[in-house]
């Protein structure tokens, strides 16, 4: 394909906000979904733990996405396979009843659907590896400065239509067109984003620039034999480990969102618990509403205001103000936790709207220095799979806390929300330890205009 340029405002959006649709759907909106089908915080925060897996492991075939094929190529076909695999969740939900055992099911359709979900992450955990390694290649340094806030901003967007928009919908659903039912209402919600992302691969076929810069690495992968690809595959892996100050690099990106990792699990299963069990109480069509809503310009300034001053100061300037806004999340829900607000009246909205736009601003402010640290050091001839590496250790940092964030709070803090938000906020001492470690590293020019 000849090489094209189109204006960046055309498809950084939409593919930001299309690569974190089945992210937050498959580690956060699953929580909620099941939960509501019976299972317990623990069991459900254990099966969305280990559904994190491919962003963790996604550097052991990253470097195909940079020695096969275009990164543009990567995007749309992986788009393509997220709608399939989203389509297949959706028609083996919901969870076998007790009954339905009992008769004798041969194989379990919870098993199957988390087949479905595996194979979805993996598809996604890939668009990731390609989406990110096409967007350092068709901007320079400045342009990924300046657009990394709006990246972040349409990602969380996709993260609060997620945690509010497909909640709310399917909410919506279970109490006017599903007679209650809440598998039929998750099943055809999932079903609409499956049909979203066929749309979106459309999209990004016709609009995506080809730059010249997207090639495979080395060459045309269709000259290469087996064993010059082979090379290629283990050079990326080993020029990563050979970087300087690799070990601090790699500290940084487990515990830099250590408080964030636990945060995600318990949120809106706060929001949604009884008033007798410490949360808000409020439902379903509640929780997505709040978040749909004034969170999105939250966030929205957060981002927008990160990448302005990343592109104007450099991230060596701003990291630090940036590490200590990622506190505020776990501030919003310490308030919220020990003032316990009642949704249903003026004030409580107002409140809990506060908290959580709060809560938006900070991640949309601090985001942006950890996404300029992971491209600062995956610079160079295997940037997008040197990118895929840090991204798979930011994963790793999301998924071990993760998975324990249900068990530490019922166990460990006597199944308190309260002791629990305020336990995730003596963790950013790990955040701030992190950040000033890898600051004097950074280079100060770097993401900053050239006077």
């Amino acid at each position: 394909m000849a090489a094209t340029y189109r204006n960046p405002w055309a498809w950084i959006p939409s593919l930001y906000f299309a690569q974190g649709i089945p992210f937050i759907f498959i580690n956060m909106v699953t929580m909620v979904l099941f939960t509501q089908l019976g299972m317990s915080e623990s069991d459900a925060a254990l099966y969305t733990g280990w559904l994190y897996l491919p962003w963790v492991i996604k550097p052991f075939w990253g470097p195909i996405v940079d020695i096969i094929r275009t990164k543009r190529w990567w995007t749309v076909t992986m788009q393509i396979c997220i709608a399939v695999g989203l389509a297949a969740v959706a028609f083996t939900l919901p969870l076998p009843d007790a009954a339905a055992i009992a008769k004798g099911v041969p194989v379990s359709t919870f098993a199957v659907c988390l087949f479905f979900y595996f194979i979805t992450a993996f598809c996604s955990a890939t668009h990731d590896i390609a989406s990110d390694g096409f967007y350092m290649l068709a901007l320079d340094t400045r342009q990924q400065s300046m657009f990394v806030g709006i990246r972040s901003t349409f990602y969380r967007c996709a993260n609060v239509f997620g945690q509010g928009g497909l909640v709310m919908i399917a909410g919506y659903l279970q109490s006017d067109w599903c007679g209650g039912d809440v598998a039929m209402a998750w099943k055809w919600t999932i079903i609409g984003t499956a049909a979203f992302f066929g749309i979106v691969s459309l999209w990004h076929w016709t609009i995506l620039p080809a730059p010249a810069a997207d090639r495979s690495v080395g060459g045309s992968s269709e000259k290469k034999g087996v064993g010059a690809i082979l090379k290629e595959f283990l050079g990326s892996f080993v020029t990563f480990f050979q970087k300087k100050h690799v070990a601090l690099a790699i500290l940084f990106m487990l515990l830099y969102r250590l408080p964030e990792a636990q945060v995600v699990k318990l949120c809106q299963p706060f929001l949604l618990a009884s008033r007798d069990a410490g949360g808000l109480g409020m439902t379903q069509t509640e929780v997505g509403f709040a978040y749909g809503t004034l969170a999105i310009i939250g966030l929205t300034i957060g981002g927008i205001i990160g990448g302005i001053c990343a592109s104007n100061g450099g991230l060596r300037r701003w990291i630090w103000p940036m590490a200590l806004a990622t506190s505020l999340n776990c501030v919003a829900y310490i308030i919220l936790s020990n003032l316990t607000p009642d949704y249903a009246t003026v004030s409580g909205k107002i409140t809990v709207y506060c908290c959580i736009v709060l809560e938006q601003f900070a991640y949309g402010f601090g985001f942006t220095a950890f996404m300029l640290f992971m491209m600062y050091f995956a610079d160079g001839p295997y940037k997008t799979s040197h990118y895929a590496i840090c991204t798979a250790f930011m994963a790793l940092g999301m998924m071990l806390p993760g998975m324990a964030a249900g068990w530490i709070k019922e166990v460990m803090l006597g199944n308190s929300y309260i002791n629990f938000f305020f336990w995730v906020l003596a963790c950013n001492a790990a955040t701030w330890t992190v950040t000033a470690l890898v600051r004097k590293h950074i280079d100060p020019k770097y993401g900053a205009k050239e006077k």
